[in-house]
């Protein structure tokens, strides 16, 4: 619903020079439109300021935004699914799994699980689920070159699944600057990613959309304080974009994140001195954020280190061949 241009524009093809407009930047749906700011329209080249005038009102006139009700909120929330991450238990702690229309990041140190993670809902999302999920496509952006397509064979053998089917349903891009990442999740936004079922055999579309990792390359493009603050605002802007999509298009955006050791730790006797990188800004564009950590062997240990409706608490996964399953007594 609110995804058809025409239903703005309506029919004629006399309005096509602006629905390519529109689409250059991103913008490919009538709720699209509505999260833009008037401001940024106006930028759009070739958009008059009458014109975004009255993209914004026919905007309006289709899709209202104001107050609801809980209840009404309540019904928009049956929208949302949950994507196995491959343990029960891990699925147990975050609520059924990896949710739609919100960002999932998990953060540890090296070795913790995060990439192996990465790769097992790369599978599990493409399989059905409960509550009606039918599954879906992947997009997978690589910002440490620790994509593996082999490692989605082993996962798809688990679950009995073929080779080329699950290779086929994961678009794949790697990512080597901060522009270059910021430029991956700007072309996320158009049709033909999420409105368009790109095989016509299967009729899917993706539902999910992974980042590994997050802040590697903003990690290094800008060092220093003195670039501090526009990394914060390039970062605040990528992270708005994903928060659109997410809502937009009901995926489910997953992310990674490094660690960083805090110089401030030892004198407020911190028992942990490392913390995860993005400050404040990715803290709170997270909607749930989960902390992993090595255990014994093959065990890492998730926890929920912050979430608008999980409460804190831990769940044990083990790492193996097949991907992330349940750890064994």
């Amino acid at each position: 619903k609110g995804n058809c241009y025409e239903r703005l524009f309506g029919p004629q093809n006399n309005n096509m020079a602006d629905i390519k407009k529109l689409k250059s930047v991103g913008i490919c749906t009538v709720k699209g439109i509505q999260m833009t700011t008037r401001r940024a329209l106006c930028n759009v080249k070739g958009l008059s300021e009458a014109k975004v005038d009255k993209i914004k009102e026919a905007a309006g006139k289709l899709m209202i935004c104001g107050f609801q009700t809980a209840s009404e909120y309540s019904v928009k929330r049956k929208q949302v699914f949950h994507i196995t991450t491959g343990s029960l238990e891990f699925d147990k702690l975050l609520g059924g799994g990896v949710e739609s229309m919100a960002i999932t990041e998990a953060f540890g140190e090296f070795r913790t699980g995060k990439t192996q993670l990465s790769h097992t809902l790369c599978v599990t999302a493409q399989l059905p689920g409960e509550y009606g999920y039918t599954g879906g496509k992947v997009i997978f952006i690589d910002s440490e070159n620790t994509f593996r397509p082999e490692r989605l064979k082993d996962i798809a053998d688990r679950f009995s699944v073929d080779h080329e089917a699950v290779l086929d349903n994961v678009l794949y891009a790697r990512a080597y600057t901060s522009k270059n990442f910021h430029l991956r999740t700007f072309y996320l936004n158009f049709e033909m990613l999420f409105n368009r079922p790109v095989s016509e055999v299967t009729k899917s579309v993706f539902k999910l959309l992974i980042i590994d990792s997050i802040m590697a390359l903003f990690r290094v493009d800008f060092s220093g304080r003195g670039e501090l603050a526009e990394r914060q605002q390039k970062l605040a802007q990528m992270l708005s974009r994903l928060q659109k999509i997410s809502e937009e298009y009901n995926v489910a955006v997953f992310v990674t994140n490094q660690m960083t050791a805090d110089p401030g730790a030892g004198m407020t006797f911190q028992a942990d001195p490392k913390k995860p990188i993005g400050g404040h800004i990715l803290a709170h564009a997270s909607t749930t954020r989960i902390s992993l950590r090595k255990g014994r062997a093959e065990l890492r240990i998730a926890k929920i280190f912050d979430s608008p409706d999980m409460p804190e608490n831990e769940a044990t996964f083990a790492i193996t061949a097949g991907g992330i399953t349940d750890a064994k007594d």
